[in-house]
This record gives structure tokens, sequence and C-alpha cells, in this order.
């Protein structure tokens, strides 16, 4: 199945040097992460308050320990690993064919795989901040922790690096992506629904040659894409040769 497409892919990425990937929760969901928006995601499991208001600024800082409890068992997937995804986009950065891996996952997995110029749009699972003293917490840390992590050296509360509803991108991490997207000569988004803003808009600085779209669903919004194929990312990727 997919064979003259991923024939096509192929050629693309070999007539191509700088190529950006554009992610979302669909690369992931290979690796046993699940995603929040399919029919089986966490958007449309039964919890006490929504998922949605769960992961909001004003929930964390009212309710932090209900907000850790719903973080450490849905979000925190500690023992996953990459797949064949995200190892491939690492090896075609080593080959010096990708620039830039722009994702809005927080499981760290393109790091894990070896990619070295990652935009994480929303930031880590990873990184833990204390939000008075800023002493970094691993997520292991977080993880182990019974409720609520309060900081070893100040007291104050540990919050994940993630950008949570009601808050801001960070701006660095904004023109890296923007600028990366904008100089790539081909963009290959995958495993994401595009619904979610401001992140998806940045796919309109996209002034290259190959638009190449890999989900398993379709997207939410038009990309006149040069190919779409509607399989698994891993699946797709896997079968690609790094030359």
């Amino acid at each position: 199945m997919y064979e003259k497409e991923i024939e096509r892919l192929q050629e693309m990425i070999d007539k191509s040097s700088r190529i950006v990937f554009f992610g979302g929760a669909g690369v992931s969901t290979e690796s046993g992460i699940p995603d929040f928006r399919s029919a089986d995601g966490i958007y449309h499991q039964q919890y006490k308050y929504s998922p949605e208001e769960v992961v909001s600024h004003s929930f964390f800082m009212k309710h932090t320990e209900a907000f850790y409890e719903f973080y450490k068992e849905k979000m925190m997937v500690l023992d996953a690993r990459p797949n064949a995804a995200h190892q491939k986009l690492a090896e075609l950065e080593a080959a010096g064919k990708l620039t830039a891996v722009v994702t809005q996952n927080i499981d760290g997995l393109h790091q894990a795989a070896g990619s070295k110029n990652v935009y994480e749009l929303h930031g880590s699972i990873m990184r833990n901040y204390c939000m008075d003293c800023h002493a970094f917490y691993d997520a292991k840390k977080v993880k182990e922790a019974d409720g609520v992590l309060h900081c070893e050296k100040c007291g104050g509360i540990v919050k994940p690096d993630v950008v949570l509803y009601e808050e801001g991108l960070d701006s660095e991490v904004i023109q890296g992506a923007v600028g990366a997207i904008r100089e790539a000569d081909m963009l290959i988004i995958g495993g994401t629904s595009l619904v979610v803003y401001p992140a998806a808009g940045f796919i309109d600085y996209f002034r290259g040659k190959y638009l190449a779209v890999i989900n398993k669903s379709e997207t939410a919004r038009s990309v006149r894409a040069d190919l779409t194929i509607a399989a698994p990312i891993g699946e797709v990727l896997g079968q690609i040769k790094v030359r």
C-alpha cells in the first residue's frame, strides 16, 4: 500500500536540502502516547473536569493537585520510546537534509531519537521549574512525587515547562520555527489535524517547492499539498531512504 505515494515522497526528499518537519500528536501515537482529538483520544474520555479545563493556566493555579493527578496519569508517558518517524527525521538531520523539527508535542521523543534542532511550540514534560526560585527538576522527579512537587530549595510549587491554555507561546521558539519554515525548500506536515492555533498558522510562512502531508485523517484546513498520504507517519517515513 501507498507504494506510489512513498516513491513520490522519496523523490521530493532526494531533491530537497532544507527540509522542515512540522508535527503533532499523531507522530507519537505509534510510541504509545495517546493523542487528544482522535475518537479514542483524551478529549473523548470522561473526567470530572474536561481535559481542556484541566490543562489551563487558571485550573493549574486553583486546583494544582487535580491538575497533577491528570497530568501525571495522561500526559507524562516516561517509558515511551521514539518510533520509526522520530528516528528517520533524526537521520535526515544528521545527513544534512533536514534543518529543523517543529513540534506541537511535549514528550521529548524527537530529542531522544537524536534530533538536535527541535522547536517545541508547546514546551516539554522533560523540563520543570520552581515558580518562585526557578530551580530545575526533571520529569522523573515530578512523576514520582507524591501529589504536587514542591521545591527542595524554597518550597515553591514546581510547574511543568508546558504551554497550558491561556498561556502564550515562547517568542524565541516562535521566531526560530517561523524562520526555519520560511527558509525551507520542503515542508513535511505529519501527524497533526492542524486544529490548534497559533501553531497551525505557522505553515503559512512556507514558500518552498514541495509540501507533503502525512496524516491518518484529513487535516482541518486546506493546505494545497503537492502530496497527501493518509497513513500512519511511522509506517511511511520508515520506508524512506536517507541518501
